[in-house]
């Protein structure tokens, strides 16, 4: 006979139903037999409930996700704490090897030409197989020249890889046109642009402004790593470790997904990922182990909600009805 098991409806799982589900789980359990009393369960648990969309789950990330069906998202954003010093993924013996358990993991769950980014060190990839699971199509540079030093015998490291792979040969989605830069287009090298006068008499400048933009190319440097003044930064213990910007992520979310479609964010942090869902119309399915920053989260996801009708942010339909005062939570409908 199997030792009881140990279950908490007051932590994980009531957080991750709403009332409902966890009314009809709960009176499931107790048809089948399940004595609740004392925290104890002495049948084995069901299969769980697929997770929510637009949700922050609490939990384990590699159990959680084999939870969501395979072959439904359309987009992965992968910000695991690396580099933290004082978080168990630090303790990892090979990261290598556990970026290829996540790689062959997200896989199942990527849509065919689904899209994830890895973030990561320099070395995150190094010495392991990922091609039978997706393609890497490119290994991001996020240049950050204003880190601090790490040191006197060795070169201050300014970079982080994102790594963007793709599930099957091509994308299903990479919308160029939103995330193209300002560029300056030096018109002496104009037999690379386009034909114009000579600029040697004055009559016309040397640089001339392409209104279109450029590619981005894979060496990003304008979006600059968040401060301890940043109006974006939840908490300093997640300055350069945990909080990525709204930018850089905003990025990614633009060019390898479509409004509507499905992101998975598996370490979401302190919210950032479904922050930048919400705004751009995208769903997302979040999760997070620690309470804190889930509590953290959502209140940016709440405060993102409220914003008031702009170009480009989620806004309240016309026909909304005002909250009620005794119910802080109603039901929302949106328009985009």
């Amino acid at each position: 006979m199997h030792p009881a098991t140990p279950i908490s409806f007051e932590g994980d799982m009531a957080r991750a139903l709403p009332d409902e589900k966890y009314a009809q789980t709960v009176a499931r359990w107790n048809l089948d037999g399940c004595s609740l009393e004392g925290g104890l369960c002495r049948k084995p648990l069901s299969p769980p409930l697929p997770l929510q969309i637009n949700r922050i789950h609490s939990g384990d990330a590699l159990q959680l996700v084999p939870d969501i069906p395979d072959g439904s998202v359309d987009l992965i954003v992968c910000d695991g704490p690396y580099g933290t010093q004082s978080h168990a993924w630090d303790q990892i013996p090979n990261i290598q090897e556990f970026n290829l358990r996540l790689i062959r993991m997200f896989s199942a769950k990527l849509k065919e030409g689904g899209a994830l980014y890895l973030f990561g060190k320099p070395d995150c990839l190094d010495f392991i197989d990922y091609r039978p699971y997706l393609t890497l199509r490119s290994r991001i540079v996020w240049f950050q020249p204003s880190r601090l030093s790490q040191g006197r015998i060795n070169y201050t490291n300014n970079y982080d890889i994102v790594c963007y792979f793709i599930k099957g040969r091509r994308p299903r989605a990479f919308n160029l046109d939103d995330i193209r830069v300002p560029q300056l287009v030096e018109l002496e090298h104009r037999r690379r642009c386009e034909k114009v006068p000579s600029v040697s008499n004055g009559k016309f400048s040397k640089t001339k402004f392409n209104q279109k933009g450029k590619n981005p190319g894979n060496v990003w440097g304008e979006i600059k790593q968040l401060t301890y003044k940043s109006h974006e930064l939840i908490k300093r213990m997640t300055l350069n470790t945990i909080q990525k910007p709204e930018k850089l992520i905003e990025r990614l979310v633009k060019a390898s997904s479509l409004p509507n479609d499905l992101v998975l964010d598996p370490f979401c942090g302190t919210g950032t990922c479904p922050v930048v869902c919400k705004r751009l119309g995208r769903n997302f399915i979040a999760i997070e182990s620690d309470h804190d920053l889930i509590t953290a989260a959502n209140a940016r996801i709440e405060r993102t909600i409220s914003h008031v009708r702009t170009p480009g942010k989620i806004y309240f339909s016309p026909t909304e009805k005002p909250a009620d005062p005794c119910n802080p939570s109603p039901q929302l409908t949106f328009s985009w």
